[in-house]
Formats: structure tokens, sequence, C-alpha cells
């Protein structure tokens, strides 16, 4: 080759990037066919013990799960026995949620292994504990889309991701299902593991499914992952998803359905092209029901459905009332195979999702969200993370994020449950401001925020009966008069931040009765 004399280039000190000469002496061909490269090169490691190892992780540092498997997971407590077994203490936990099934958690709580948790929710006797004041540094909780800016600015930095995966192969391109070899586990959308494995320093996946390469379609990438790790099982099918959504048949819930549906017919959104997220609870569901049938009469069709993804939306995108699906969760069995099987159902990332850092994220093209409430108050401030007793009992989701992102936010809720009111004076925490949320549907009447005056004008002018939202706590309360006052100590166990990671409200630890 013809020697360049690199010194004789003008300014060469200055580019401190640029080596010398290339040398074809240097250069070695692999001749190892794709298969060779596979079995000799691949990031497959023998057990999570070693994995773990090899990713570093230490005393203090930050792991981090996500939930697609839900009540079916079998990852996080397996990965979190074997850090326990080697002995890691003072770990920040950061799960994009937690359930029932991480109960066992507790005992890794008190033995020191884990000593913060970040996370969006929870649920179960690890949710009583921690409300009784089991931990010594509060749990912080972040919507998905306040967990993703977190995680993308670094004020929640990952050190480990150990990121269970129904189909994975040697290299580890990963996903909720498989094109070559479904074993019956499927999650459909890994939306959460997405940004998680993006961002984290070492990512572990973990799968039972080792398909051959390329695993493609992939919600992971290869060069997202570090390591590959086979498990005899990462879950139970039937506590991941348990076949489809079912429509309520109960009454109050179907009333609040039909009338969910006039309301978004009256909102001066629905129309040809418009888009919208529903919740997976028994009113929203039923509102899918009525809404195809105004789409059909008026021949509307929706551009897109947005978030966590049922068999319903499914439904109606396959009748082509839904002409694309954007996907960060399936939430059921018709919902994973659709994301398999249609082209325009789209699995997307928590940050696409509904990161407020990005300013194209999807929550903020959506023209109607219908979101559920354990608890709205007078000034229209919404509860979704702690019961009437002040236990923590849910989860932020996507609540913030949608609810602020939509042109129109319609919360459905009955008035009472039970013996609980859910129409009160304050809501026990703060969780969606009210200032971003537009209308509540209950089985007793429409409120509608005072700021939005032309809401007000379309409804009633479409004939809905508008009441105020005092109106509706007052008949509440006579139904079942003022609660007596949760009693508090002065400990924080909770801190609630919006979904800029600004502190919006903080849970207190319950006394013991």
């Amino acid at each position: 080759m013809k020697k360049i004399d690199i010194q004789a280039i003008p300014h060469i000190q200055e580019l401190d990037h640029i080596g010398t000469q290339f040398d074809v002496s240097t250069v070695k061909k692999d001749y190892k066919t794709c298969k060779e490269r596979e079995e000799s090169e691949n990031k497959i490691i023998p057990s999570i013990e070693q994995a773990i190892k090899l990713a570093g992780l230490k005393d203090g540092m930050t792991i981090s799960f996500h939930h697609h498997f839900r009540n079916g997971d079998f990852v996080l407590n397996m990965v979190m026995d074997v850090i326990s077994r080697m002995g890691f203490k003072d770990l920040t936990l950061a799960a994009s949620s937690l359930t029932t099934i991480h109960d066992p958690l507790i005992e890794h709580i008190k033995n020191g292994v884990i000593r913060r948790i970040e996370t969006s929710g929870m649920r179960g006797e690890l949710a009583e504990q921690i409300s009784r004041g089991l931990m010594d540094i509060p749990v912080v909780f972040r919507s998905h889309g306040g967990r993703a800016a977190a995680i993308e600015t670094g004020l929640l930095h990952i050190d480990v991701a150990f990121l269970g995966a129904p189909s994975c192969d040697a290299f580890g391109n990963a996903n909720g299902y498989s094109r070559d070899n479904d074993t019956g586990i499927i999650c459909g959308s890994m939306g959460y593991a997405k940004t998680d494995a993006q961002y984290a320093d070492k990512v572990i996946i973990l799968t039972d499914n080792i398909v051959p390469y390329p695993n493609v379609p992939f919600g992971i990438p290869e060069s997202d992952v570090d390591y590959v790790v086979k498990v005899d099982k990462i879950g139970d099918p039937e506590g991941i998803m348990s076949g489809a959504t079912r429509f309520t048949k109960n009454p109050k819930e179907l009333m609040i359905a039909e009338t969910a549906a006039n309301v978004i017919e009256a909102s001066g959104c629905f129309e040809d092209g418009f888009s919208i997220q529903m919740g997976t609870g028994g009113a929203s569901l039923a509102t899918a029901r009525f809404l195809r049938d105004k789409m059909l009469r008026k021949g509307i069709k929706a551009r897109f459905a947005l978030g966590g993804i049922t068999g319903q939306m499914v439904k109606l995108h396959e009748e082509g009332l839904i002409k694309k699906i954007l996907d960060v969760q399936s939430f059921d069995l018709d919902a994973a195979r659709s994301l398999k099987d249609h082209r325009f159902h789209q699995q997307i990332s928590a940050s696409y999702y509904a990161s407020p850092n990005n300013a194209g994220t999807a929550a903020n093209q959506l023209d109607i969200v219908i979101l559920s409430a354990l608890e709205v108050d007078t000034s229209f401030n919404v509860n979704v993370l702690t019961g009437s007793d002040g236990v923590i009992r849910g989860a932020i989701g996507g609540h913030q994020d949608t609810a602020a992102g939509a042109a129109v936010t319609i919360i459905t809720c009955p008035l009472t449950r039970g013996r609980i009111a859910t129409i009160v004076d304050h809501v026990n925490t703060v969780i969606t401001p009210g200032c971003t949320v537009d209308i509540v549907v209950t089985d007793q009447g429409v409120a509608v925020n005072p700021r939005r005056t032309d809401l007000s004008s379309m409804l009633i002018k479409a004939g809905i009966k508008v009441v105020t939202i005092e109106e509706l706590k007052q008949k509440a309360a006579k139904i079942i008069g003022d609660p007596a006052p949760i009693e508090y100590t002065d400990k924080v166990v909770g801190i609630v931040t919006y979904r800029d990671n600004s502190v919006i409200d903080l849970i207190y630890q319950v006394k013991d009765e």
C-alpha cells in the first residue's frame, strides 16, 4: 500500500483521535460460519450467579426489573434470591412496578439486601408492610413517563438490569413472543424493559426460550444486551395473562360506560382520525363496546390507540375501526398475539409512550383518554395509589402522563364502592393533579372541570346532564356519611413524584390499630 506521511498533514496534532497509517498485516479474517460463531462467541452465561459477577454488581448499586409478567413473574424473586445468597447489601431496587407475587422482597428488605425501592406501584403484603413502616428510606413512586425521564437524564441510574424475555437468541435479541418457537409463555410488548435495556450499564436477559439467531422482530436489540442466561422457567402463563379480557356485566359499570361513550361523542374530539387510550377496568372496556356502535353508525375510525392494550382494542383494530395500535404493555393473550400477527400493531418504549423529555411523545398526541380512580376530590385531583385506609394498593402507571397529554381526560368511577365514597373533599394521595382532569363520569352524574367551559357547553347541548363536583361529593356523603379520618404517624413511607420528577405528595405511615 502507498505510504502516507501522517505528520505532513496540516494541524494533524489537533486531531488527537486520528491513529497511524493502516497496517494490512494486522488484519485477520474470521472464517467461522454463522453456526460456529453462535456456538463459540455468544452471550449465553451458564448461571445467574456468574452473570452477576461478570456484570460487576457491588453493594449499594441499583438494579432494575420490568413488570410485563405481572403476577406471573418468576424472574425478580429468582434473581433476588441469588443476589441474597451472594451476600450483596444496600441495593436500590428500581422495578417498573411490583405486584403481590413480589411479597418475598419483604425478607430481602429486612435482611438488608434491599435498602431503597423506586417503582410505579405495589400491592399485597409488601405494600401493606411498607405502608406500616417497614423501610427506613421512603419508596419513590414515579409514573411510567416519569420513570423513563428519570432514567434518560441519569436521575435514576441503573447499574444492572435483569430483564425476563419470552424469547431470546444467543446474542441477546429479545422479545415478548417468538415467530420461531413459542413456548406458551408470552407477554407481548416489552415497552418498559426497552428503556432499561437502552440506558443500564449492564443488561442481563433471562429467558427459558433460546431461539435461532436472529430473533426478529425484537423488542430489545442485541446491541443493548451484555449477557443471556437460560433458566428453567421465567413465569406462570396464568399470572402473566389468562385469556381475553371480558366485558363487565355489572349494571353500574355499564351505566358509567354508556355515559362515558356519550360524553366522548359530545366532546368535540369524536371525529374521523381521533386518537384514544382506554384502561383495563370494567367500565373502560365496556366504553369501547358502546363507542364501537357510535363509530359504525357515524362511519368514524380512530387513527391510533395507545397504551396498555387489551383484546377489546385489538377487535376494533381487526374490524378496521382503529387503524394503528401503539402498545407499551399487552394486557391479555389477544393483545400479545395481535402484536405478533398484525403489521400496524407496534410495540413502543416507555419513553416513546410518555416521557415528558420527548416533545413528540405519544401521550401528547392523544385526543381522548379514559382513566379510572380510587378517589377524586372537589378540586378534580385523582388518587390511584392509596386506599381509603391509607395503605398503598395500586400504581401510578401512565395516569399522570396521559391526563396531561390528552386533549380530553375523562375519569370514570362509581360514586361509591361498597361503604366507601369515591368523590371526596380531599384525596388521600394526589397522583394526578386536577388541572389535567377534564370530566368525571359516575353512575350518579357527570362533572366538568370549571376550567373547561367549552366542554360543559358541548355536553349540555348534547343533552347530557352536567352537575358540579361538589354536588357529587354531597350525594356520596349522603349515602355513606363522613368517614373517620385515617390516623398516620410522622414517618414518610412514600414520596410521590409528578411526571417531571418533582414531588407532588407524600405518603405517611399508617398507625397500627
